[in-house]
């Protein structure tokens, strides 16, 4: 009887962690926890960057490129981290950052991108 118990508590314990082994890799797309680590790093980098827009538009009138950026000393960082390099493209009243995975490791990575409404993209 006992022996039953025994079998059945473990039946129970391996058909959770199944249940809970998938729903965490669908929760993250499959996604490696070093990739879902990177992307939030660079999620929050691209934030930072439209921020800083941000505020070099409200001091100069116009939204800048990221080397304007870097001469006034507003992205100390430069554009590129974590294997991923970032550009700016100024588009009429507005501004899209794109990062880009540059690193070979990284080619399957998604490429985000922000604009001015701090609205980011993933493909």
């Amino acid at each position: 009887m006992r022996a039953l118990g025994i079998i059945g508590l473990l039946i129970v314990l391996f058909v959770g962690f199944t249940v809970y082994s998938r729903s965490a890799s669908q929760a993250t797309g499959g996604a490696s926890p070093q990739e879902t680590i990177d992307v939030t790093a660079i999620r929050q980098r691209l934030l930072t960057i439209a921020r800083t827009e941000r505020q070099y538009q409200a001091q100069h009138g116009n939204f800048a490129t990221l080397q304007e950026l870097m001469a006034a000393d507003l992205l100390p960082e430069g554009t590129e981290q974590r294997g991923y390099t970032f550009t700016a493209e100024i588009v009429g009243a507005g501004f899209i950052i794109t990062a880009t995975p540059t690193d070979p490791a990284k080619k399957d990575w998604p490429t985000l991108s922000i604009n001015e409404a701090l609205s980011v993209t993933e493909r």
